[in-house]
């Protein structure tokens, strides 16, 4: 598939909007500390939100969808880290200054136009993740670019806004979010969707990525940016696709969510050039109750939800015979898109359709009696929904509805994202409604003189730190691009600038080691960046050998709250003395005294090399140990 889409002809046009949390001592309308929990909850409260009309008198039909659902929250926090404005039990501080200051800066990296005054705004959002059924935002600057090449990309907005609640569960009945991350600050960045090709959106996210980390002023590690693609083609519709935390993903979902549009366009032309309407939709898609064909069935599934009591609907699909089978996505079929539909607005936990049978112990007789009875024709299919009477009938106007966005073409919604780079749905597109003003917060005037301070000390653009890093540093073009655009690029800097060690040493841990710990499934997110500096500080003091750094980092990961000195003395990684070592050399060459000249004195040093490294390995450095070695040896009988 990959390499046979022409972008250009498709009309592919994309927009990213940018979520990175910003590294400050507070939360955005609190004191509370920024920091992310893994202890045990100290309390918990339970609430229900509702919509609620806008100024204009209207409600937005996400949170409605979302209210529709009729599940509760439950929250948890702590005592000394969660305090009432994160619970709405409280209003809201003034906005955070060094926030401000930090989005300020970004903005003038981007060569964005600054607001005169940042106003608070609240977004409506009711799927539980804010107590207060409302994210605030503010509009820091607007017009904003970057360049790739010659190419410029637009940057529509740059707010500041609160983070959301972290889920940590759901069930049909509740979802259960944690405090900790409520209220953190976050920068969002919002480019035109002028995005043209999958591998361009990649490069953009990259450069974005960059310019978020020169300024040393945001967090690091996963979780802490989450990128938003709106999507659209030709004759398609723009979808929202939440959540993309993975760099590598995003060519694949932009890709795929473009594949997607062109098959809906094509199920789309082949349902009208059969003749289907809405209209003849509306008419023609009757359901009927087919429990009673199940009474002796083999099937173990049907089984199952008969004997809870449950019922099977069958509903005619006029004109869509081998349409609900059809492909749309790597392993998704447009029958997936009605199935997450129902799995979204019901308890059921999808559907069964025609083109996919016989299965599930469906047999050839049971689809007869089902294709008579819903009076199915050559170019009809059938949905099967089974399941709680209640829920089984709330179903047939979701598929109803979704069958009509099929002859529509592409409905405009949010999906999620899937581990392998597909999606699935979530709900409707939010709406304009759901913007209104914060009356809680005072706005925050700009003035020139911060604008000034900030200008001057504006950090290196990341070509000015690719030349420092090669010509000043000494680091391979190659290494010095991956710095660049590292997530360690920060703390590699603070060491340069603080610590007399090799460059290359510490490139080649932060973008060799880590990595390949983490491919060895090492929990490297819980090195800190403390440990770092430590160990590099420790070993420019000589307290341990270049070979004990991927032992002690493994140490650090494997218990979270260790110091590098309590990796040393637990790994037994405490530097052995040169003296030491030559005196294990002496000792070990006596045993080959009378073979020096048969041998020879080259044999001789690699058995004593290989000896001596298997007990100081992470002692000392090996190159010393090898010049120990070949001067005594060398010298030794002469």
């Amino acid at each position: 598939m990959r390499g046979k889409i022409d972008w250009k002809n498709i009309g592919l046009k994309c927009g990213i909007e940018f979520h990175q949390m910003l590294n400050t001592k507070h939360k955005l309308f609190c004191r509370c500390p920024t920091i992310i929990r893994k202890d045990d909850p100290h309390f918990i409260f339970r609430r229900v939100l509702r919509p609620t009309m806008s100024e204009m008198g209207e409600i937005d039909k996400a949170a409605l969808f979302e209210f529709r659902k009729h599940r509760f929250f439950q929250y948890e926090g702590y005592n000394d880290t969660t305090c009432l404005v994160e619970m709405d039990e409280e209003p809201p501080h003034s906005i955070n200054e060094e926030a401000i200051k930090i989005a300020l800066e970004i903005a003038l990296l981007l060569h964005a136009n600054i607001v005169d005054e940042i106003h608070v705004m609240r977004k409506i959002v009711i799927d539980g993740s804010n107590t207060s059924g409302f994210q605030r935002t503010a509009l820091i600057a607007l017009n904003g670019y970057i360049k790739l090449g010659e190419k410029k990309i637009g940057i529509n907005t740059i707010c500041l806004e609160e983070d959301a609640a972290r889920k940590i569960s759901e069930d049909e009945e509740k979802v259960v979010y944690r405090l900790d991350r409520l209220g953190i600050p976050l920068i969002e960045i919002a480019t035109a969707p002028e995005i043209s090709s999958p591998e361009e959106a990649l490069n953009v996210a990259l450069k974005i990525g960059q310019l978020l980390r020169i300024t040393g002023k945001v967090k690091r590690g996963l979780g802490t940016i989450r990128q938003d693609l709106n999507i659209s083609i030709n004759g398609g519709n723009r979808v929202e696709i939440k959540g993309v935390q993975q760099l590598y993903l995003i060519k694949k979902v932009v890709e795929y969510e473009a594949l997607r549009q062109i098959n809906l366009i094509k199920i789309s032309e082949i349902l009208k050039k059969r003749g289907l309407t809405l209209k003849k939709l509306e008419t023609d898609m009757k359901y009927i109750d087919l429990t009673e064909i199940f009474s002796n069935t083999k099937s173990r599934l049907i089984k199952n939800i008969l004997k809870k009591r449950g019922i099977i609907i069958g509903i005619k699909m006029p004109m869509f015979k081998e349409m609900l089978g059809y492909i749309i996505q790597p392993n998704r079929r447009l029958g997936t898109e009605f199935a997450d539909r129902v799995k979204m607005q019901t308890k059921l936990r999808g559907i069964i359709h025609s083109d996919e049978l016989p299965k599930y112990g469906i047999s050839k007789e049971e689809i007869k009696r089902i294709s008579k009875k819903l009076d199915i024709d050559k170019n009809d299919a059938f949905i099967l929904i089974a399941g709680e009477s209640e829920e089984v009938y709330k179903a047939i106007s979701v598929i109803l509805e979704r069958a009509k966005d099929a002859l529509r073409g592409v409905p405009g919604e949010t999906r999620a994202i899937n581990p392998d780079g597909t999606t699935h749905f979530t709900r409707p597109v939010p709406g304009a409604a759901r913007m209104y003003p914060e009356t809680d917060i005072r706005p925050y005037r700009v003035n020139k003189e911060l604008l000034r301070k900030i200008r001057e000390n504006l950090p290196e653009y990341p070509e000015e730190k690719l030349k420092k890093f090669v010509e000043k540093y000494g680091l391979s073009e190659q290494q010095a691009k991956e710095m660049i655009t590292s997530y360690h690029l920060d703390i590699f800097e603070k060491i340069m600038e603080n610590i007399k060690i090799s460059p290359s040493i510490v490139a080649t841990t932060l973008e060799g080691t880590l990595k390949s710990l983490r491919r060895e499934g090492i929990k490297v997110d819980n090195i800190t960046d403390k440990h770092l500096y430590e160990l590099f500080k420790a070993l420019a003091d000589n307290k341990i050998a270049k070979e004990a750094i991927p032992k002690i980092l493994v140490f650090l990961a494997e218990h979270e709250n260790a110091s590098i000195e309590d990796a040393i003395k637990s790994l037994g990684l405490e530097r052995i003395s040169e003296t030491k070592v030559e005196e294990m050399v002496r000792e070990i060459l006596k045993e080959y005294t009378d073979r020096l000249n048969s041998m020879g004195r080259d044999k001789i040093i690699n058995i004593i090399m290989g000896n001596i490294m298997k007990k100081v390995r992470g002692k000392i450095d090996g190159k010393i140990v090898y010049k120990i070695v070949k001067n005594i040896v060398m010298k030794y009988g002469k």
